[in-house]
């Protein structure tokens, strides 16, 4: 739980919003292109730690990448050979690569990495990717292995995990080390500046393994509001932005601006903190919760339209199972779940059950409009079917003790990632203290098996025990809104956005800026 709450608090800190900017004359007089990159703020870029953040893609590299399609390929590894008799994994590292300092960047510095990813006292939640790795071996300077406890077949999506160097982190602090306020990479970009509060500008890397960078600069410009950036992207101080679906529609078919509504993974639900004795004795009023939300009027209304209704994590993943409980919008249904409960209706037209109301409060973390306004719509329906729901927006987040919050999760990469760690019984990313034995089992079968029928039937069996005992109460997925300068060329507009919509530089050292 320590652990948990140490890690939440750091995340909070480091959430980031994505939105880039255009052409613009470089700062300082420098010559060259610079793109200008509207952002939420940033205290610390650690990847290790951290997730979702957009510059993580930009400072740093992993063994494996991922493509346009969300497809594992070869990174600063070009090659690997998976032994299964032993279940081991070894990775040949590409000649040549090195850190922006100029130091060769070797097998050390993975070994170095993954172990502090494992090591429990450094509270990653990135941890559970990791935990069946028994023995990592640094073979020599170019070749690692990793020999696993059990076959993990989605190892290889979790090899592209940024990797740190050893020669400036080793015997450091992984969670507050000055590192990562100046950090050093092998991505296409390296750290330049970093005026704090204001702008974080990084300088293209001419070593690049991939090749140098079209554009020679990316300013990450703090503008933290949706509408403040909004107002500078129509002023031409930024060139892409992340924008809520309201401000973003402002930009469709207005010239000189591009718009790419991308389709994403990511899923937005109400959390229930079942560390809160609330849940303890209300968990069997969680289905009426479910049926009391309306999903597709919030989706009309908040999110104008765009993303779709959900109902599990996994309906942007091939292993999707569209025959589990939906727990669709049943107003009639809620009630009557409610009252089998046994609550009866109190005078002031809320449940009240041994004396006391039934309802509870959503906190939602500041920053996000969509994420307030889908959890006040939300509150409002469940009010309306004698649930006392109302939103809280704390300063501070208070992970242990919130009753409920409004969260976001989502993968496109193997369906392995986000559920895992995130609904496994006491795994880094679960947030909620959720825990279900049927639930565990099979999501630790489903990693286990490369066939990909095996793995569907688990997958199947994962989400019809998540429906039966939910965790949240999903609500909906949402598109990402990017809008763009039209001078800014070579964003794959099909590429399916990750959690917060992560995931549109990763073809960033091929875009051009006119």
């Amino acid at each position: 739980m320590k652990k948990i709450l140490s890690l939440l608090l750091a995340a909070a800190l480091t959430l980031s919003l994505a939105a880039c900017g255009g052409p613009k004359d470089a700062p300082g007089g420098a010559e060259g292109s610079t793109l200008v990159y509207g952002s939420a703020d940033y205290t610390r870029i650690n990847p290790a730690m951290d997730e979702h953040c957009e510059i993580n893609a930009l400072l740093f590299n992993g063994l494996t990448a991922h493509d346009g399609d969300n497809q594992v390929i070869p990174g600063l590894a070009e090659r690997w050979e998976y032994d299964e008799e032993t279940c081991t994994y070894t990775f040949h590292i590409r000649d040549g690569i090195k850190w922006h300092d100029g130091e060769p960047f070797t097998a050390e510095d993975v070994k170095f990495t993954i172990e502090a990813i494992m090591d429990p006292e450094n509270g990653a939640e990135n941890a559970p990717n990791y935990e069946d790795v028994e023995e990592i071996t640094v073979i020599d300077e170019k070749t690692v292995s990793f020999r696993l406890s059990a076959p993990n077949v989605a190892f290889l999506e979790y090899m592209t995990m940024a990797v740190l160097p050893k020669h400036l982190l080793e015997g450091e602090d992984m969670q507050s080390a000055g590192f990562f306020r100046a950090p050093v990479g092998t991505g296409p970009y390296r750290l330049a500046a970093w005026d704090v509060g204001q702008s974080i500008t990084l300088e293209k890397n001419e070593d690049y393994y991939l090749g140098a960078p079209k554009i020679d600069r990316i300013i990450f410009k703090i503008v933290g509001d949706d509408n403040a950036q909004a107002i500078q992207l129509e002023s031409g101080e930024l060139d892409l932005a992340l924008l809520d679906p309201r401000n973003a529609r402002n930009f469709v078919d207005k010239e000189g601006f591009a718009c790419y509504d991308m389709m994403t993974a990511d899923y937005r639900g109400i959390l229930f903190n079942f560390w809160n004795p609330y849940w303890t004795e209300n968990r069997d009023i969680i289905p009426a919760v479910c049926c009391a939300i309306d999903r597709q009027a919030i989706i009309d209304s908040v999110l104008l339209g765009q993303g779709m209704a959900a109902y599990g994590p996994l309906q942007r993943n091939i292993y999707n199972s569209g025959d589990v409980e939906r727990y669709d919008y049943d107003p009639a249904r809620a009630r009557e779940i409610l009252e089998d409960a046994g609550c009866t209706m109190g005078a002031n037209g809320f449940y009240e059950r041994n004396g006391e109301e039934i309802g509870f409060v959503i906190s939602v973390m500041s920053g996000e409009q969509d994420r307030i306004d889908i959890a006040q719509a939300a509150a409002q329906q469940l009010r309306e079917v004698g649930i006392n729901c109302t939103v809280d927006l704390p300063a501070q987040m208070d992970w242990g003790g919130q009753m409920a919050c409004l969260i976001g999760w989502g993968s496109p990469f193997d369906a392995d990632d986000h559920t895992y760690k995130v609904f496994g019984t006491d795994k880094g990313a679960n947030y909620s203290g959720y825990s279900n034995g049927r639930v565990d089992e099979y999501l630790t079968l489903a990693r286990q098996s490369d066939d990909p029928a095996v793995r569907r039937a688990y997958y199947e069996q994962f989400q019809q025990a998540l429906a039966e005992d939910p965790p949240y109460a999903f609500i909906c997925y949402i598109d990402a809104n990017y809008v763009a300068s039209a001078a800014v060329q070579g964003i794959a507009a099909d590429t399916v956005m990750g959690h917060h919509g992560v995931g549109i530089f990763w073809n960033v050292h091929e875009w051009t800026i006119s």
